[in-house]
């Protein structure tokens, strides 16, 4: 049977089964086993690099036409992209063992000892879009995290997917830990992701990494409990006493060094007194990027377009933006909390009361002072690479890496102790 003519509902049934049981099988992996692993998983990525790039150009080709640069940027593997992988892996493995730390310890009065540790949340689904080194970065995370993992990448991006796995479990296999720990949906029926959704005797978790429309589908679908990342509508707010010429190297960093990446900047907000110096500047430096203003921006530069009220809400991932000039801190942050995603959100300003009172005020899960929002990324903040951006307050927030791919159990230590 091929690939495409699979029953969805029995294939992730044998996906679930498959991994639940490689879950129970990494709870005794050793710290040495895992790292052994990633190291393989890493060198196997090197040496597969000709064969990656050749299914990746496949993926390419495929959709080249019908999907915007942007897309294809996301989409497309280079031997650079391949060894940044493999370094992750890499460094992923020199990170500590987040399983079976003591997160705390209690002695209680008749003598009980009760601590709290850090376990495996077990099977975890995944579910991204066009990127295919989500699928390198999360198999890493969950398996250092003692996890077992079901990619379910974009339709666009199946054989990278595919060959990126390979890697994978050539590394698992080397380090004598089950296969199943890291597998990929066969199938690009629609159902598959419906029955992963569904899953609830096999899945423990479903973490869905892409745009707001597949966000939504899990959100709205999910009968496994969710960690959800949404779309990254993140601001840059430039305050009147902001050195504006750090201002507009860091807006043009943080909109143009990749615009299809989730911590790109898509809103930028200017206070009233400096919009007259700053807009200009900014355009001036930035002329491959096509910006959408307010009234106030228009008249200020007639190379600005006119936004609709669409655009001041909008993740546009690529290379347009959209201007808002405010009167002061205070306009600045109300615009900035009605409007943004609450992925990331920076303040640019030398005044060192306003920024505290921005990163106070702004409820994203990170806010940044002085700082390209581009910067929002788990490798940049030391974990190796990150599963996702979460957006939500419960259980994880922010980049998501090993410690938030664990949860805990209490262990009670006792000596014969009976309650009365």
């Amino acid at each position: 049977m091929t690939d495409e003519k699979l029953d969805p509902k029995i294939h992730i049934t044998q996906l679930g089964q498959r991994a639940r049981q490689a879950s129970r099988e990494l709870l005794g992996a050793t710290t040495e086993q895992k790292n052994e692993a990633l190291r393989e998983a890493a060198n196997a990525l090197r040496n597969a690099a000709s064969d990656i790039i050749e299914a990746n150009a496949q993926d390419v080709e495929s959709v080249r036409g019908s999907k915007p640069e942007s897309f294809i940027d996301r989409l497309m593997l280079d031997e650079d992209r391949i060894a940044g992988m493999a370094d992750a892996l890499d460094q992923i493995a020199e990170l500590p063992d987040p399983v079976g730390r003591r997160l705390a310890t209690f002695d209680r009065p008749n003598g009980l000892k009760i601590e709290r540790v850090a376990v495996p949340i077990g099977v975890i689904g995944m579910i991204y879009e066009s990127r295919p080194n989500v699928g390198a970065d999360a198999s890493a995370l969950c398996l250092k995290s003692g996890n077992a993992v079901i990619l379910r990448g974009g339709s666009e991006s199946r054989r990278s997917t595919r060959a990126i796995v390979a890697c994978m479990q050539a590394g698992l296999k080397k380090a004598g830990l089950p296969e199943d720990a890291v597998q990929t949906v066969r199938t690009t029926a629609r159902e598959a992701v419906a029955e992963l959704l569904r899953a609830v005797d096999t899945v423990d978790l479903v973490i869905p990494r892409g745009g707001r429309g597949l966000v939504e589908l899990v959100r709205d679908q999910a009968k496994v409990p969710t960690l959800l990342h949404l779309d990254g509508n993140c601001h840059s707010y430039i305050h009147e006493d902001a050195d504006l010429d750090k201002a507009v190297a860091i807006v043009r960093n943080a909109k143009l060094r990749r615009t299809g990446v989730c911590g790109a900047t898509e809103s930028i907000v200017i206070d009233q007194a400096v919009a007259e110096r700053t807009i200009p500047m900014i355009l001036d430096a930035m002329p491959d990027c096509e910006f959408r203003g307010d009234e106030a921006s228009v008249a200020i530069d007639s190379r600005v377009k006119p936004a609709s009220e669409e655009d001041f809400d909008t993740e546009f991932l690529d290379a347009v933006a959209s201007i808002k000039v405010v009167p002061g801190l205070d306009e600045g942050i109300d615009f900035v909390a009605q409007h943004s995603s609450g992925h990331t959100d920076a303040i640019i300003t030398e005044q060192a009361e306003a920024a505290r009172v921005f990163l106070n005020s702004i409820d994203s899960a990170v806010v940044m002072h002085n700082v390209s929002t581009q910067f929002s990324d788990g490798g940049e903040f030391g974990m190796g690479a990150e599963i996702g951006i979460a957006t939500g307050k419960m259980h994880a927030r922010g980049p998501v890496g090993l410690e938030q791919l664990t949860s805990f159990k209490y262990l009670v230590l006792g000596d014969g102790q009976t309650r009365p």
